[in-house]
């Protein structure tokens, strides 16, 4: 034993072996797996240090580092009755003294006594014992197994016990000693199993620090971290010397690093007359469906040339090579010959079939929507500085590619196909934007439409979409959102917020529920107070997501709920102010003092204070400094540049503090008492077209 080791600690390693994991499925499980045998080591009190996770498409497994071989002796403390009612007043042992005893296995003699709040009570302390973590560690193993949040468990034979492969091998030790760990009908033993082709055979696991390496042997990169950055680093490396640059988005580096164990980058090709089909669909065919990285060239156009990751070294790439040609090529024929076919007819000539294509029950055809959809679109235009003869076009046209081929064939092209197809039709460019855009963003790390017309159609297609299933009843519940309506409304907040739009959501919930109809929508008032509330809440997350706090979001969401530009700014402002002006906390006290004397005396000023009623000369010189003020402060209100507001009335604090330290504002005369509280409604008045300052929380 060297020097620095502790006699009373040694590493553990856990491994459970299994058919090919899902790929998309090894980070969350990898991660889950920490978490869950951090939680379960703390709770059976034995300390340890880091822990390492490996995953890869046959295997999961835990380091643990330094572990103790027993857990903390721990106190427990079990409560009994009240002392006064241990006794009667003969000096007997009650039964409710007796029976708690009893419960605790031991002798009223044995019983202490315990200060609490309520008094001192009987209660036994008892100690729980050290157990060695040989002891614990198998039961362990099976409940951090059992805690992953698989998405979905499998059971194979006749078993009752899943994960979300088969399991083939277990793997337990600490330090020399290999564990006994029974589950999935298997023993734990010491080894593990390498490359299911350069190496199947078992390799023994000597130490659970030897892991790594001893797979690296067997052609097994274990560490995900480390296998995704091989990867990257190759495909990058041919690249370059192809004078090309690869598309790979972190998802699909993820799920290649998921699929492969000794990952081997090749390259791969097609005809070059496949370049002709619109490249989303090269891309979408290459990435989604074959999870190959395509190429671009040095002007930014697909080559013919890709890359792939193959999960073997194998004697003869090319034949590897060849083979993913083959398939590859198979997908594109079909691509091309959807491309071919879908060209003869224009999107106008396929309109009246959508007629046939049912959106949703309740909510009629496609072609319903579309008729809405030019409907709201136009009412929107002016919001969004189109044209209203462009975006009612492409609003008539937008859904008609769901008849095409390509994207039968490929659905995550749609609308990216209808606007290939659009420009073949010879349509204008905002019209092709539109069609091309209308769906985005998808999700959450989609961008948003570029275009002003696709920004326009974007949102009028996911309104008629939330307002519409509102309307039938059909209302995300808890963590149910069948029909993505939570991420349709997020889509139109980042939309008005990315392009910056003067887009009031109650006047455009009000025109969508008018183009839904009265067949629909039976009680527009009531549908679109849900519909808008609904807003209000992703509103609520949205904001807090970039970092606002709760209590201003509330505190201007209050005052501004419908227009998400403006309550942006308004955010923006108060958090800047908040944060960075010396006076913002003692000036938020004193307006929240303020609201909440006009609210007790229920004030509805609507005029001017007098002067002539001015008692004391801090009166005159808070209505002074209003009234220079007053006229800059509306200026910057109505210009929205809160920010300046703020800063200039901030600078009323001092004269405000003089005033509430001189002046008695709930005067006995009600003449006076009325013309205080109009000073203040004035200042009020200010504060509260920025935000409710008594919903602030103070820092």
């Amino acid at each position: 034993m060297s020097a620095h080791e502790n006699p009373l600690q040694e590493d553990c390693l856990l491994e459970i072996g299994c058919e090919e994991l899902p790929a998309r499925e090894q980070l969350p499980i990898r991660d889950a797996a920490i978490e869950q045998m951090t939680r379960l080591l703390k709770e059976a009190g034995l300390s340890f240090g880091q822990i390492t996770a490996y995953v890869t498409p046959r295997r999961l497994a835990l380091w643990i580092q330094n572990l103790a071989l027993h857990s903390q002796p721990r106190e427990s403390i079990r409560r009994g009755p009240p002392l006064e009612r241990a006794r009667d007043a003969a000096g007997n042992i009650t039964p409710a003294a007796e029976g708690f005893a009893r419960s605790c296995g031991v002798a009223f003699t044995d019983l202490s006594t315990l200060d609490t709040e309520k008094g001192p009570v009987l209660a036994w302390r008892e100690v729980e014992a050290a157990r060695s973590s040989h002891s614990l560690l198998p039961d362990i193993a099976s409940q951090t197994i059992a805690a992953l949040p698989l998405r979905k468990r499998m059971h194979w034979g006749t078993r009752d016990d899943s994960f979300i492969r088969p399991v083939r091998w277990l793997l337990l030790r600490q330090g020399q000693q290999v564990l006994d760990w029974q589950a999935f009908g298997l023993q734990a033993g010491g080894q593990s199993f390498g490359h299911r082709v350069h190496h199947p055979e078992a390799i023994r696991i000597h130490q659970p620090a030897d892991y790594a390496a001893a797979l690296l042997d067997g052609h097994v990169m274990a560490d995900f971290d480390a296998r995704r950055a091989h990867i990257s680093h190759k495909i990058s490396a041919i690249a370059e010397d192809l004078r090309a640059s690869p598309i790979l988005p972190a998802a699909l580096l993820d799920e290649i690093t998921g699929l492969n164990e000794w990952p081997v980058i090749l390259i791969g090709s097609f005809a070059e007359d496949y370049l002709r089909i619109p490249e989303e669909a090269l891309i979408t065919v290459m990435m989604q469906h074959q999870r190959y990285v395509p190429l671009r060239d040095g002007n930014g156009r697909l080559i013919s040339q890709y890359l792939f990751a193959a999960n073997i070294h194998s004697q003869d790439a090319q034949m590897v090579i060849h083979g993913n040609n083959r398939v590859l090529r198979a997908r594109l024929a079909d691509a091309a010959f959807f491309w071919d076919q879908d060209r003869q007819k224009s999107l106008a000539a396929r309109l009246p079939e959508l007629q046939n294509v049912l959106f949703q029950e309740g909510l009629g055809s496609i072609y319903d929507k579309t008729l809405r959809l030019q409907k709201v679109a136009r009412s929107l235009s002016s919001r969004c500085n189109v044209k209203a003869d462009d975006l009612e076009r492409a609003a008539a046209l937008c859904k008609s590619d769901l008849l095409s081929g390509v994207v039968g064939e490929f659905p995550e092209l749609q609308g990216i196909m209808g606007g290939h197809y659009a420009r073949h039709d010879g349509e204008n460019t905002e019209v092709v934007a539109a069609i091309a855009q209308h769906y985005l963003p998808n999700g959450r790390d989609d961008d948003t439409p570029q275009s002003p017309a696709g920004q326009c159609l974007a949102i009028a297609d996911k309104l008629d979409t939330l307002c519409g299933f509102f309307a039938i009843g059909k209302i995300p519940t808890g963590d149910r959102d069948p029909f993505a309506l939570r991420r349709a409304a997020l889509g139109v907040l980042r939309i008005i917020l990315d392009a910056e739009l003067d887009l009031p959501l109650d006047k455009a919930v009000t025109l969508t529920l008018e183009a839904l109809g009265h067949g629909i929508v039976k009680d527009p008032t009531a549908i679109g107070t849900a519909v808008l509330d609904f807003f209000q809440d992703r509103m609520r997350v949205y904001f807090r997501e970039e970092s606002f706090r709760t209590d201003q979001i509330n505190a201007v969401l209050s005052r501004q709920p419908h227009q998400v530009l403006d309550a942006r700014k308004r955010l923006e402002a108060l958090s800047r102010f908040l944060t960075e002006h010396q006076a913002a906390e003692a000036l938020a006290a004193l307006i929240k003092r303020v609201n909440n004397l006009l609210r007790k005396e229920n004030v509805e000023v609507q005029h001017d204070p007098d002067p002539q009623l001015f008692e004391d000369p801090a009166e005159h010189r808070l209505w002074e400094h209003w009234q220079v003020m007053a006229g800059p402060v509306h200026t910057h209100l109505q210009n929205a540049q809160y920010a300046s507001a703020l800063d200039l009335l901030a600078g009323l604090r001092p004269t405000v503090d003089t005033f509430f330290d001189k002046v008695m504002v709930l005067a006995e005369n009600p003449e006076i008492r009325q013309n205080r509280l109009a000073l203040l409604t004035r200042l009020q008045d200010a504060f509260l077209r920025i935000a409710d300052f008594t919903q602030l929380q103070g820092s």
